[in-house]
């Protein structure tokens, strides 16, 4: 019989990374078993709060659905998680935006952040490397000090 830890680091070690932050716009794709039927179900929303604990990690995603504000919490390793895709990125200072249950209409915007883009693998690997600073200043110090020994 495997330990709650052995499943939890296998579980931990096979799911998806992705970079999830409070003020995203997410489309979670869920899941959902109805009798004999199974079915996926797509939920976006944003992020209002995440609470990492490793394998426990969730996230709480809010949607606005026929005038009334629905939230869901999704666990991001449960195995009816089929994929999260992370549609828009917002500037928020707070790590939990549970003030956004008391508002509505315009006042409940968030500012989008200019220039971001949904992350792509061949975007990430075409990323180029940062240069380190210092680094002319470093050849020329390598570059004096082999010529003097």
């Amino acid at each position: 019989m495997a330990t709650i830890a052995q499943l939890e680091t296998e579980l931990y070690a096979k799911k998806f990374k992705i970079d999830i932050r409070p003020g995203d716009t997410v489309r979670v794709h869920v899941r959902i078993q109805e009798g004999d039927k199974a079915r996926t179900q797509v939920f976006e929303g944003t992020v209002i709060a995440l609470k990492r604990g490793g394998p426990r990690t969730t996230i709480t995603v809010r949607k606005v659905s026929h005038g009334m504000g629905v939230e869901r919490v999704f666990p991001l390793f449960s195995p009816w998680l089929e994929k999260v895709e992370v549609t828009g990125r917002h500037k928020v200072r707070r790590a939990k935006l549970y003030y956004l249950r008391g508002l509505s209409g315009k006042a409940a915007r968030l500012k989008p952040i200019r220039g971001w883009r949904p992350p792509t693998d061949a975007a990430a690997e075409a990323k180029p490397k940062r240069r380190r600073k210092g680094r002319r200043r470093r050849k020329q110090l390598a570059a004096r000090h082999g010529a003097e020994s």
